[in-house]
């Protein structure tokens, strides 16, 4: 698998990612990663349907693609993951999958959590999981769209604690 993009966006596939991410990334396949998701059929059949006619689109649990990651399968598939939180990238990265960067491209205000910037809100957490795949030598950048100036999550995190 040829991860060309790992994005957190609570919204998933919609207009930015189905255009503008896929034809940047150049992907077939696009991995929606989702315990919550998965088990909805409805949200399944929508999610495929936002999707560009011409990439593949999967929703499947954590425990799915850690279980699929390296199928022969997936050799030489570029594919982007779509995550809705940050526990399920680390839950990934724990598992042994390779991400070097992580793109931030929303995640919306619900109880509990505090606004960081406009469109991404966190509860401890996220900021827990964000702080781990830190660590883990993942960069965390934020970026609604590819001509966005990348910002690092880390240092807006460093400012609002």
């Amino acid at each position: 698998m040829d991860i060309k993009l790992a994005r957190i966006d609570d919204r998933l596939v919609h207009g930015q990612v189905a255009t503008t991410w896929t034809r940047i990334t150049g992907i077939s396949r696009i991995l929606v990663v989702s315990d919550e998701v998965a088990s909805s059929e409805l949200r399944k059949f929508l999610l495929m349907q936002a999707a560009p006619p011409e990439v593949k689109t999967n929703v499947m649990t954590v425990s799915k693609l850690i279980e699929v990651s390296d199928h022969t399968l997936l050799d030489n598939v570029k594919v982007m993951l779509l995550f809705t939180n940050p526990t399920d990238v680390a839950e990934v990265v724990e598992a042994g999958i390779n991400l070097e960067t992580v793109n931030i491209g929303g995640m919306k205000f619900s109880q509990g959590k505090k606004m960081i910037t406009n469109f991404i809100s966190v509860d401890d957490q996220d900021i827990e999981a964000f702080k781990f795949l830190s660590l883990q030598g993942v960069e965390l950048e934020i970026r609604k769209v590819p001509s966005d100036r990348k910002q690092s999550l880390i240092e807006i995190l460093k400012k609002v604690e």
